[in-house]
């Protein structure tokens, strides 16, 4: 969940910011600075107060996230709201993390493009920022809704998001092979951040007391990069209709 307005914010920037803007990169480094101070300023302020970790109640199970669905009714007339957080401060410390990221943005990010968007026309410069205004709620939304099942299933959904993605982004970017990978820095980078994303999934997924057998798997991150790039070629769709048209 910490990641997560990190990598939307990428998305929008890259989304908006046109193929000739000069203002992405800087607009990359400043999300990455909004959030990195966001998640330190958050530790900070969390129990114990000023020291960069937190005191945490372990979770058990999955109702341990919804206790106000277990408020005690005597007598079964009126319900007694005395329920605290179970698994505190994982719940509520995503929120706290959210207000400071969105604080940051607004005193960092408009002064940032309106001084270096000159790529972009006026109306396209803040479109990013409009983007997170309306993620930010919708994620503090699913924190709340869904944090105890997000907690059990968030390394298989990194996996399978990060593949996905991958994917679709090197299919539009039309990279058919290692040279169209390697033409441009920006690739380059979308690549090294999904993969980064599949070693979290993977090492999220690690079991703790058997970390010898299962870190080694980290060696098929770039498999599911490299099996696309030997396979594009397969699929490439004029040549898969050329075939057609000539009866093969």
């Amino acid at each position: 969940m910490a990641m997560l307005p990190l990598v939307l914010h990428w998305f929008f920037i890259e989304w908006y910011s046109g193929k000739k803007s000069s203002s992405a990169l800087f607009q990359h480094i400043t999300a990455l600075f909004e959030c990195s101070m966001a998640a330190i300023i958050t530790l900070l302020v969390s129990d114990p107060v000023g020291v960069l970790h937190i005191r945490s109640c372990r979770v058990l199970m999955l109702s341990d996230w919804y206790t106000m669905l277990y408020n005690p009714s005597p007598d079964y007339i009126t319900t007694v709201h005395c329920t605290h957080e179970a698994v505190y401060p994982l719940y509520t410390i995503v929120f706290i993390y959210y207000a400071f990221c969105l604080v940051l943005m607004m005193l960092l990010r408009p002064l940032l493009v309106k001084k270096i968007a000159c790529g972009l026309g006026k109306s396209d410069r803040f479109k990013s920022i409009y983007a997170a205004l309306y993620f930010f709620p919708i994620l503090t939304v699913l924190q709340a809704v869904g944090g105890g099942l997000l907690y059990y299933a968030f390394p298989y959904m990194i996996l399978v998001l990060s593949l996905v993605t991958l994917a679709v982004y090197m299919s539009a970017s039309e990279i058919e092979n290692c040279y169209d990978l390697l033409v441009r820095k920006k690739r380059l980078i979308v690549l090294f951040s999904h993969w980064l994303l599949h070693a979290y999934g993977i090492i999220s997924i690690s079991r703790v007391d058997k970390l010898e057998q299962d870190l080694p798997l980290l060696a098929l991150v770039p498999t599911p990069a490299l099996f696309y790039l030997f396979t594009a070629k397969f699929t490439e769709p004029s040549r898969i209709l050329s075939e057609g048209a000539n009866g093969h």
